[in-house]
């Protein structure tokens, strides 16, 4: 075979499980959770910046992927660290709709003290369920 895999590969993911009370707090948990997987002092992001947030998915787990992408591709594309403010997640008909804000600022290695670069949420172990004590999202980052 001219090929083999490694079983001492390093490994380029970061799980986390985000929780709230509700689907919106929770929501809001994952997105710090991958602001602060990128930047280990998220709390040093000024609101310079203000974008809208409109993701529209055929499922609670999509939607929670399309808003978390959403804060990678402004990182990437626009060299932005934003944080998801005054987040909304409902169901509309069959679909799920998250509605909010992204507010933050240009990428400031003199400020921001750089973590991970994270470039993809992924589908493994993507999950987002209602708890006893409200709901709860497992995600795994791609690094």
């Amino acid at each position: 075979m001219p090929y083999r895999f490694v079983d001492d590969a390093p490994t380029a993911d970061i799980g986390f499980v985000a929780t709230g009370t509700t689907l919106e707090e929770c929501f809001a948990a994952a997105a710090s959770a991958t602001l602060a997987a990128m930047v280990n002092n998220p709390d040093a992001l000024e609101k310079r910046e203000r974008y809208p947030l409109a993701i529209e998915a055929e499922s609670v787990e999509l939607a929670l992927l399309g808003m978390l992408e959403e804060m990678i591709f402004y990182k990437d594309a626009r060299s932005l660290f934003l944080s998801v403010e005054d987040v909304q997640v409902q169901p509309r008909g069959d679909r799920w709709t998250v509605a909010g804000n992204m507010t933050g600022e240009a990428i400031d290695p003199q400020r921001h003290d750089l973590a991970h670069d994270v470039k993809a949420v992924t589908m493994h172990r993507l999950n987002v369920r209602q708890t006893k004590s409200g709901w709860e999202a497992s995600v795994v980052l791609d690094v």
